[in-house]
């Protein structure tokens, strides 16, 4: 359901949620030959600054910076400058207007994704705080008003992603979390609450997966990236 011609090994990015500069290094050796993508995320980031950054990308690799942006427009402003020229192909924002649109003001040639609803949120999240809508429909308002203002696209759970490639076309780049193997979906232990199989996200209309405990837990990681992405061959007849 996409217009991307996105190559396997850019499908998947790992997440390294570790704490230690060179736990994360490890994990990258050991998954490289699967796949060229990695997420730096606000833990690693905190213990290694820009260190683990440029060493991935020096190995030829690509970084989604995963840090959320959240703070008054200005601050938020000044903060996407500092990651400009870094060689970062993502980084990712709260899906606010006056935060898009500071952020768009400072980004160079980074792509900048939104963050809609967290994977960790349910309906009854929702209800919690007093809001009515559905996350799916949420989840659309913030992508919509996030395409508008001119973001590259949004971070959002492969079960929305159906319905924003439907109503948002081709243009808007999808990006999913949440994603475990088909046997742990659904089963009632993950603390995420809207979770998918890799396959089914792709497949439904996401552009690219993250994946971080299913991949950097497993004893043999490379094998369940060599898995997810038969999982998208099967899913999307690629």
């Amino acid at each position: 359901m996409t217009n991307k011609n996105i190559e396997m090994q850019d499908r998947i990015i790992v997440a390294l949620d570790v704490d230690n500069p060179e736990l994360a290094k490890e994990m990258v050796k050991r998954c490289e030959s699967g796949t060229r993508y990695f997420k730096v995320g606000l833990q690693l980031f905190m213990a290694s600054y820009f260190e683990v950054v440029d060493w991935i990308l020096d190995r030829g690799h690509k970084v989604m910076l995963d840090l959320k942006f959240f703070d008054i427009p200005e601050t938020v402003k000044l903060a996407v400058e500092q990651v400009n020229n870094r060689g970062v192909s993502l980084a990712t924002i709260h899906g606010n207007d006056a935060i898009i649109k500071a952020a768009m003001e400072a980004r160079g040639d980074l792509q900048l994704l939104a963050v809609t609803v967290l994977t960790s949120f349910g309906e009854e999240d929702l209800l919690a705080m007093g809001m009515t809508q559905s996350v799916e429909d949420l989840v659309l308002f913030r992508a919509r008003r996030a395409l508008e203002l001119g973001c590259d696209g949004v971070v959002s759970s492969g079960l929305e992603a159906e319905r924003l490639r439907k109503d948002l076309g081709g243009k808007l780049l999808i990006v999913t979390p949440g994603i475990r193997p088909g046997a742990n979906v659904c089963d009632g232990s993950d603390d995420q609450k809207r979770i998918i199989t890799a396959g089914r996200a792709i497949a439904t209309g996401a552009d690219h997966v993250v994946v971080g405990r299913p991949i950097t837990k497993a004893a043999e990681p490379l094998v369940v990236i060599e898995e997810m992405q038969q999982d998208i061959e099967n899913s999307t007849g690629t």
